[in-house]
């Protein structure tokens, strides 16, 4: 039984993840979002990629609608919080707001890679890339 589970996305996806630092010992969760999966059409290459950060860290693997399996996985825990780290996504939003209806949320604040204030598209690693190294390796 815990009081509360942690919630790993794809925005934190690090064993420096400050939901996983401030709760080592407490049950996580990663899902795959079907959904974005879907909308996004993510390849092969970046599925193999976010798998292979998920087998480093300490979580149980599962795949569906976000919200409602992590609400699930709560209750097979009894624990009645969710934390987790920030993330700029919309769809991080409308997840915690479905969580914040049955659950109480905590969200770490993350330190971002680098500082910008403009547009990338996540879509791609590699266009992410592109803008972050001007800023990582100046």
């Amino acid at each position: 039984m815990a009081d509360q589970i942690l919630w790993v996305h794809g925005d934190c996806l690090s064993p420096k993840n400050p939901a996983l630092i401030e709760y080592p010992n407490t049950p996580a969760i990663w899902v795959w979002d079907d959904e974005l999966l879907k909308e996004w059409q993510i390849s092969l290459k970046r599925i193999t990629f976010i798998y292979e950060c998920l087998l480093e860290l300490p979580v149980v693997i599962r795949r569906g609608d976000v919200a409602a399996e992590v609400l699930a996985f709560a209750k097979e825990h009894d624990a009645n919080k969710v934390v987790t780290a920030e993330s700029p996504s919309p769809r991080f939003d409308n997840i915690c707001d479905e969580l914040e209806r049955t659950k109480e949320l905590e969200i770490f604040e993350v330190e971002p890679f680098f500082e910008y204030s403009g547009f990338i598209d996540l879509k791609r690693f590699s266009r992410y890339w592109k803008v972050a190294q001007n800023y990582v390796f100046d």
